[in-house]
């Protein structure tokens, strides 16, 4: 039965899980494993319990969440051979296969499943955590058997995902990956694109004529590097073949202009309301 937790790295991500946790009545103790500051701001909004460091968390915990940026996860996880037995140990991170591949050690005495929460903002950091953020989100879990998917220890976690309103969806590493590159990072990098398209050709004389519709396609482009670095680094060719088939759906737009849009018009409207409905 899962009654301590312990978060490595409580920012957005891992400050929201132990919101949504708190809210969705977990009792238990949650444990934070970050910086300094990060945990004085995690304690004041009640993300977590207490600080631990990365050894008294592997030792305590029932469930190990790692919600650090990927390369620190890769560097964690041959530090988690301690975690008792029937302890789950998870992650969060945006890629999945180098993760599950690394995480693939037959000594270690605790289970690990990969995970990501298809949530998130532009902005990072525990004060902008929130117990709702997860609510009504897919979360990917990335089990490499059936078995994995049907442990004890993964059957309590996804309770608790239920119960914090996640959409749970299981998928091999790969997959997970491959989709990912089209519904996440290609969104990201046409954002980036477009706001850095429409900056060097027009600069500061596009505000006029910036309205709602530009920033909302440019509200990606507020993310930080330091975040997708490590994301474009562990799943770059995905991300290529996602970027090639962008190019040429609008070399295909470009070639037809200005006549013969209404057929892609349609399509990626039918396809943007099936998104908003839920």
């Amino acid at each position: 039965m899962m009654r301590t937790v312990a978060i490595c790295g409580v920012g957005l991500i891992g400050g929201s899980f132990g919101l949504a946790l708190r809210k969705a009545g977990f009792s238990g103790e949650i444990l934070g494993v970050s910086s300094p500051a990060t945990i004085r701001d995690a304690i004041s909004v009640g993300a977590i319990d207490r600080e631990a460091t990365l050894g008294e968390a592997v030792a305590q915990a029932d469930l190990i969440y790692l919600a650090q940026p990927i390369l620190v996860i890769l560097d964690t996880l041959p530090m988690l051979d301690a975690a008792k037995p029937g302890a789950l140990i998870t992650d969060a991170g945006s890629t999945k296969t180098a993760i599950v591949e690394r995480a693939r050690r037959p000594q270690r005495r605790a289970q690990f499943i990969g995970g990501h929460p298809m949530a998130g903002k532009e902005v990072r950091g525990v004060l902008a955590a929130e117990a709702d953020l997860f609510e009504g989100r897919s979360y990917f879990l990335t089990p490499d058997t059936t078995e994995e998917a049907n442990s004890d220890a993964v059957l309590e976690f996804r309770k608790w995902l239920e119960d914090i309103r996640c959409n749970v969806h299981l998928a091999k590493p790969a997959e997970h990956d491959r989709i990912v590159a089209y519904t996440s990072h290609l969104a990201q990098l046409a954002s980036t694109a477009l706001a850095g398209t429409i900056s060097s050709s027009l600069g500061r004389s596009a505000r006029p004529g910036a309205g709602p519709g530009l920033q909302d396609m440019t509200r990606l482009a507020l993310s930080s590097y330091d975040l997708w670095a490590d994301i474009l680094a562990t799943n770059s060719m995905e991300i290529d073949k996602a970027l090639g088939d962008y190019i040429a759906h609008l070399m295909h737009i470009r070639s037809t202009l200005p006549l013969n849009l209404e057929n892609q018009f349609k399509a990626a409207s039918n396809f943007a309301k099936s998104l908003r409905d839920r």
